[in-house]
């Protein structure tokens, strides 16, 4: 197990984040990607959106990548969705994850997590479903970041 690895099991369970991960995306041709950043310096929105690009979410066919980005330290979160799934769902749908993150946070954060992923993944599946002609191929991987 690496260094980054224990910080990030320190934080959440990264085994029912991924599984999380994996069944929200079943139904869609989306992708979402849990990356948990422990301490850095600057501000949370410009490191998110570094690690957007870094991850590859940017980079899905259709544009429906989505990064729910964690500092635990700072009790910071965003959610941050590629151009295709950000002109269909907004950021009403970005508050709404936010919003289930800090709601459970303080008693556990793996179960806020889980919650944003469902909420995300509804709408992924709604807004770009999975298909016999387009099925989930998973584009980037379910396992959390960090």
């Amino acid at each position: 197990m690496t260094r980054v690895t224990r910080r990030f099991d320190k934080y959440v369970d990264r085994a029912k984040v991924e599984a999380a991960v994996a069944a929200a995306e079943r139904a869609t041709t989306g992708e979402i990607v849990v990356a948990i950043a422990p301490w850095f310096w600057g501000r949370v929105d410009k490191v998110a959106e570094k690690t957007f690009a870094k991850l590859g979410v940017d980079r899905t066919r259709e544009h429906n990548g989505v990064l729910i980005f964690v500092c635990p330290r700072r009790r910071r979160c965003t959610v941050l969705g590629d151009a295709g799934i950000h002109a269909r769902a907004g950021q009403p749908l970005w508050d709404a994850a936010v919003a289930a993150i800090a709601e459970a946070a303080r008693r556990d954060l793996t179960a806020g997590l889980v919650r944003a992923i469902e909420l995300v993944g509804a709408e992924l599946a709604q807004q770009f479903p999975a298909t016999a002609e387009a099925p989930h191929d998973n584009q980037l991987s379910d396992a959390p970041q960090g």
